[in-house]
C-alpha cells in the first residue's frame, strides 16, 4: 500500500484543484478546527455552516481517486485531533465523518455510495480493497457520539431532506413511535436512503444503529413508510384544496400537523366532494347556514319563522327549519378540532368496552361447526385497552362470517360530561338565548355525538386495535419463520421422504447427502396390500443403505406413521436401525405444480415431487424453504386476515436475513437460494449463474464484480454473505496444469464481451482465505493487519491454534485496546475474530434444533391427564404455542405456563415466546375427546 499512497498523493493537487476552485476560505477554516479542537461557541456554529455547504455542494462530484487518497491520509496527518472534531456528526455515513475533520477532503462525499454513475469501473474496483480504511474513523466517532446524540441536528438538517415537508420532524416523529433514539433514526434514514439492506445493517455497520437486531431495523423501515405516505397524501390533498380554493391558512396548518392517515382523513373530511350531500350540505343548500352561524354569534336577532317556505321541501313548517339548523350546527360541532381532542381525552380516562355477541342470522341459519369456533366470543366483552390482539382478530373474523356481532361501549357519563362541556364551555353562546334556542342548541349537541362523533371514535378504536393486531401477527409469523428457516439440517444421510396418501398411495422418494434424487416411487401401504409393499421398502431402504424415513405431516400422516413404527418395533429392516421423524408439509404440493419445480425436476411426476420436497427440507431447510412463497409455510396466526403487502414484505425480508445470516457457497447453490442474498435479486442471480456456467467456479469475492449487473453498491450489499469452499478451489486451480495460468485464462473468460477497461484490471485471479468467513471485503486490510499483530497466517482460519493466538492478544491488551491500535473499532473487530477462529464450514444453524427422530407412535386415546411427553414446537402466537407431541393434534401451552424460569438460560432469546423447531419436556393438564384439544403445562425446554 505504500507505493499506492505515494502514487495517490502525487497528483493530489491536480484533482483538487481540477475539481474544487471554489471553496479556499471554508477549507481553511475547516483543518484549523481539526488541528484545535478548543474551539468557542461562535466558532462551532461557523462549522456547522461550513459543513452543510460543504456537502450540498460536494454531493454531484463523485471523483473515486480522491476517495482513496483521503482515506489514507487522515489516518497518518490528523490521528490525534479525529474523535473530538468528528464527535460533530455522528450520524454521517463514515467517508462524511472524516470529511468533516479535513474539509478540502468533501469531494468524496458521494463516492462511496453512487460511484457507478460518474466513475469508469475500473477504478471503482481499485478503491474497493480500500473501503477499510474509512471505516476506523466512523466507528470510533460512533462510539464516542454515540451517548450524547447531540449532532444530529447538524446532519438532519444538511442531509435529511424529505421529499414531503411537514410540521413535525421525521427523525423525532419515528424515534417517538418506535422508541428508538433519534440519532440511530437519523443514520437509518440515510442508511435506507443509501439503498442499504437490513441484513448488512445489521452485521456490518451495528455501530451506527448502535447494536439494534434485524426485527427492531425493520419495524423503523416499516414506520418511516407510514410516515412518508401521510406526508405524501397530505401534500396531495393540499395540492387538490388549492385548485379547488379551499385552502385557508389554519387549515394548512393543520393539515401539516398531521402524522398519521385517520387524522388526515379527520381534518380533510369536510372539504371532500361528497357524491350525494350530507344533511348539513342540503339544509346549506336551503340557505339555512345564516341562521345555524347566528344561533351561536348572534341569537338576539335570529328568527327563525322568517326561514319558513310553505311550498319548499326542507323548510315547510318550523319543525323542518329547527331540523335543517340542528343538521349544520351539528356537523360544525362534529368537525371541530377542539371539540374532537376533548372527547378523545375523555375515553382515554374512562372504561370503554368492545362486546361481541352471537349474530341473531347466523343462529338460525348458519354453520353448527363454524358457530362452535367462536364459541368463547358469543358473550364477550373486554376493556379496549386489555385486548389481546388474537382477540380482536378472532372477532373480526367473526364479524366478516356474520357469526358474531361487534360494538365498541362507550358509558353513558361521556357522552354527559361532553354535552355539559359543549354547552357550557366550548359552544356556550354570546348572548342569552330563548329557551327554544338553548333546546336547539342541546338537542344539536347530542345529534353531533350520536349521529357523527360516537361512530367516529368506534370506527378510530377499532382501526387502531385491528392495525396493531395485524403488526403483531406479522411479527409473529416472521419470527415463527425465522425460527423454521433456521432449524439446523441433517447433513451426511441418505434419506427417504414419503408423502403419505389414501387412495393414490404414498410417493417415495430417496435422495443422497448432496441432494441427488436416487429413486421414486409408490407405494399402497392403507389399501390391503401393507404387508407386500413391506418388502418393497425393506429392499429400497437396504439398496440405498437409508435409515432414515421423513414423513409428510398432510392426508394419512398418522397411520402411515404407525406402519412404519409397527415394522421398526418389530425389526422388520434389520440390520437398519430405521428411525422417522415427521415434517410439515405446508407448500409442498403448491411447490410441486409451480415452475420452478418443473424447471428442476422436469421428468419427474408432479405427486413425486412433493415426496422430494419433504425429505429436503429435513436435509437443508432453507434451501428448501425458500422456493415456498413464505405464506403458504403456515407458522403464522390469521395471516390471511392480515394486509397481505405488509405480510408479504416482512417475510421476505426476514428470508433474506435468514439466507444472508447462513450464507451460501457461490459455487454450489442455486439460483433460487441466491435471489434472497442481500442486493441480490431474480436477474442478478441468473447473471452469476450464467457466468459461473460459462467461467467455472468463482475464485474469490473479487470476481463478482465481473458479473453483469453487479455495480459496486450490489458488490457492497452482498459480498459479505457470500462463502467460497477452499478445499474446492484449490482442487479446481491445482487440476489444471499451471494454477497460474489457469485462473488467468478463468478471468479472461470472464472478462469477454466487457468493457476493454475492465479487461486491463483482471489480474490472475488467486483464492483468498478470508473468503470463506463472515469478514466483509471492505474489512480485509485490516484483518490482514490483526493478523500480522498476532503472528497468524490467513490460510489458518479455523484451527485451533488460530484461536490461541487471538486470546493471547486480546488478554492483554483488551477489545478495545486492540482496536483502537487497529484504528478500529471493537464492533468491527469483534466480526474479524468470529471469523478467523469460527472452524471451516461453521453454520449458524448448528446452535438450533434439529427435527425430532423417533421409533414409536403414541394414539390421542392413550394419553392421561399428568402424562410428561417430550415434543417439538409447531407454531406460536400471543396467546400460547402448540406443541407436536406425536398424536396427531398438537397441544397448546397456555401463555400463562410460559415462564422466565422454565426457559433455558443457554439459548439467546428474543422474546419470552418459545419458536417453531424447539424441543420441549411437557406435561398434559387436560384432554377434551369431542373438541380434539389437548390443554399442556411447560416443565422445561430440552
Amino acid at each position: 500500500t505504500s507505493e499506492s499512497e505515494e502514487e495517490e498523493e502525487e497528483w493530489e493537487p491536480k484533482s483538487k484543484n481540477a475539481r474544487r476552485p471554489r471553496l479556499p476560505k471554508k477549507t481553511e477554516a475547516k483543518t484549523k478546527k481539526a488541528a484545535a479542537p478548543r474551539s468557542t461557541a461562535v466558532g462551532k456554529m461557523v462549522k456547522k455552516v461550513a459543513i452543510k455547504e460543504e456537502m450540498d455542494v460536494s454531493l454531484p462530484i463523485a471523483p473515486v481517486e480522491d476517495n482513496k487518497m483521503q482515506l489514507l491520509k487522515p489516518k497518518e496527518e490528523n490521528a490525534g485531533t479525529k474523535p473530538k472534531s468528528l464527535n460533530r456528526m455522528p450520524q454521517v455515513p463514515k467517508k462524511m465523518e472524516i470529511n468533516s475533520f479535513q474539509g478540502k477532503n468533501q469531494d468524496s462525499l458521494a463516492s462511496d455510495e453512487k460511484p457507478s454513475t460518474s466513475v469508469p469501473v475500473v477504478k471503482q474496483e481499485k478503491c474497493e480493497e480500500e473501503f477499510a480504511f474509512d471505516e476506523p474513523p466512523s466507528k470510533k466517532i460512533k462510539l464516542n457520539a454515540c451517548p450524547e446524540g447531540k449532532p444530529v441536528k447538524n446532519v438532519r438538517g444538511s442531509k435529511i431532506k424529505e421529499e414531503f415537508e411537514m410540521n413535525w420532524d421525521i427523525v423525532q416523529a419515528l424515534s417517538e413511535i418506535t422508541n428508538v433514539e433519534p440519532w440511530v433514526c437519523a443514520n437509518l434514514i440515510w442508511l435506507f436512503q443509501e439503498e442499504n439492506t437490513i441484513p448488512f445493517i445489521a452485521r456490518y455497520r451495528k455501530e451506527l444503529i448502535n447494536n439494534l437486531e434485524a426485527d427492531a431495523l425493520r419495524e423503523v423501515q416499516q414506520t418511516l413508510e407510514e410516515l412518508r405516505t401521510v406526508a405524501k397524501k397530505t401534500h396531495l390533498m393540499i395540492q387538490k384544496l388549492k385548485k379547488e380554493g379551499k385552502l385557508s391558512s389554519c387549515l394548512l396548518k393543520g393539515l401539516l400537523n398531521c402524522r398519521t392517515l385517520e387524522e388526515l382523513d379527520h381534518v380533510s373530511a369536510p372539504y371532500k366532494t361528497g357524491s350525494k350531500g350530507t344533511k348539513a350540505q342540503r339544509a346549506k343548500q336551503l340557505g339555512l347556514e345564516p341562521a345555524a352561524l347566528s344561533l351561536l354569534q348572534n341569537p338576539g336577532e335570529l328568527n327563525l319563522f322568517s326561514y319558513v317556505r310553505p311550498n319548499t321541501k326542507g323548510l315547510a313548517n318550523i319543525q323542518e327549519v329547527e331540523a335543517g339548523v340542528q343538521h349544520i350546527l351539528a356537523d360544525i360541532f362534529a368537525k371541530d378540532k377542539d371539540t374532537l381532542d376533548f372527547i378523545r381525552k375523555l375515553c382515554q380516562q374512562r372504561y370503554i368496552s368492545i362486546q361481541s355477541t352471537l349474530a341473531k342470522v347466523s343462529s338460525k341459519n348458519g354453520n353448527e361447526k363454524d358457530i362452535d369456533k367462536f364459541q368463547l366470543y358469543h358473550e364477550f366483552s373486554c376493556n379496549i385497552k386489555n385486548i389481546q390482539h388474537h382477540q380482536i382478530l378472532a372477532i373480526n373474523r367473526g364479524e366478516n362470517l356474520k357469526i358474531l356481532t361487534v360494538k365498541v361501549n362507550i358509558p353513558d357519563g361521556v357522552k354527559n360530561e361532553f354535552c355539559w362541556w359543549c354547552v357550557n364551555e366550548r359552544w356556550r353562546p354570546k348572548q342569552f338565548l330563548k329557551p327554544e334556542f338553548m333546546r336547539l342548541l342541546r338537542s344539536s349537541v347530542e345529534d353531533a355525538y350520536k349521529r357523527l362523533i360516537y361512530p367516529l371514535l368506534c370506527r378510530e378504536f377499532r382501526s387502531k386495535l385491528t392495525s396493531d393486531a395485524e403488526k403483531e401477527s406479522v411479527m409473529m409469523f416472521g419470527r415463527n419463520l425465522r425460527q423454521l428457516l433456521l432449524t439446523s439440517p441433517v447433513r451426511g444421510r441418505v434419506l427417504m421422504g414419503v408423502d403419505p396418501g389414501y387412495k393414490h398411495g404414498c410417493k417415495l422418494a430417496i435422495i443422497s447427502p448432496t441432494s441427488q434424487i436416487l429413486h421414486t416411487d409408490v407405494v399402497y401401504l392403507h389399501s390391503g396390500q401393507g404387508f407386500r409393499e413391506a418388502e418393497k421398502i425393506k429392499r429400497l431402504l437396504l439398496q440405498y443403505n437409508c435409515s432414515t424415513v421423513v414423513i409428510g405431516n398432510g392426508t394419512a400422516c398418522r397411520e402411515t406413521e404407525a406402519y412404519f413404527a409397527d415394522l421398526i418395533m418389530k425389526k422388520y429392516f434389520a440390520p437398519l436401525d430405521v428411525v422417522y421423524c415427521i415434517v410439515s408439509e405446508a407448500g409442498a404440493s403448491i411447490y410441486s405444480v409451480s415452475p420452478e419445480a418443473s424447471k428442476e425436476m422436469p421428468d419427474l411426476d408432479p405427486n413425486l415431487r412433493s415426496a422430494v420436497s419433504i425429505a429436503r427440507r429435513v436435509q437443508d431447510p432453507l434451501a428448501e424453504l425458500v422456493k415456498i412463497e413464505p405464506k403458504h409455510i403456515g407458522v403464522g396466526m390469521y395471516q390471511h386476515d392480515v394486509s397481505q403487502t405488509l405480510l408479504k414484505a416482512t417475510l421476505d425480508s426476514v428470508v433474506e436475513e435468514c439466507v444472508s445470516f447462513v450464507g451460501v457457497d457461490i459455487n454450489i447453490c442455486s439460483e433460487i437460494l441466491l435471489r434472497h442474498i442481500a442486493g441480490l435479486n431474480t436477474n442478478r442471480a441468473k447473471n452469476i449463474i450464467e457466468w459461473r456456467e460459462k467461467n467455472g467456479p468463482f475464485i474469490n469475492r473479487e470476481q463478482l464484480k465481473e458479473v453483469k449487473g453487479l455495480g459496486p453498491k450490489t458488490f457492497q450489499q452482498c459480498a459479505g454473505f457470500i462463502r467460497f469452499n477452499q478445499e474446492y478451489i484449490k482442487t479446481f486451480c491445482s487440476n489444471k496444469k499451471n494454477e497460474r495460468g489457469s485462473c488467468a485464462l478463468l478471468t479472461k473468460a470472464g472478462a469477454l464481451g466487457k468493457k476493454k477497461s475492465k479487461l486491463t484490471s483482471c489480474a490472475p485471479q488467486l483464492p483468498n482465505p478470508l473468503d470463506q468467513t463472515c469478514i466483509h471485503p471492505e474489512s480485509y486490510n485490516i484483518a490482514m493487519r490483526f493478523l500480522s499483530l498476532i503472528g497468524g497466517n490467513a490460510n489458518d482460519i479455523g484451527k485451533s491454534d488460530m484461536q490461541q493466538k487471538v486470546n493471547v492478544v486480546i488478554q492483554k491488551e483488551g477489545l478495545e485496546g486492540t482496536a483502537k491500535r487497529l484504528n478500529t473499532t471493537v464492533h468491527t473487530l469483534q466480526l474479524i475474530i468470529d471469523g478467523l477462529t469460527q472452524p471451516e464450514g461453521y453454520d449458524i444453524r448448528t446452535d438450533f434444533d434439529k427435527p425430532d427422530f423417533k421409533r414409536s407412535i403414541v394414539c390421542f386415546e392413550d394419553l392421561s391427564v399428568g402424562a410428561v411427553l417430550t415434543g417439538k414446537v409447531e407454531n406460536a402466537t400471543p396467546f400460547g404455542v402448540f406443541v407436536d407431541i406425536g398424536v396427531g393434534r398438537s397441544g397448546l401451552i397456555p401463555v400463562r405456563n410460559i415462564t422466565e424460569a422454565k426457559l433455558s438460560k443457554v439459548k439467546k432469546r428474543r422474546s419470552l415466546g418459545l419458536g417453531p423447531g424447539e424441543r420441549v419436556e411437557v406435561k398434559v393438564l387436560n384432554v377434551d375427546i369431542p373438541r380434539l384439544r389437548i390443554t399442556l403445562d411447560l416443565i422445561r425446554v430440552l
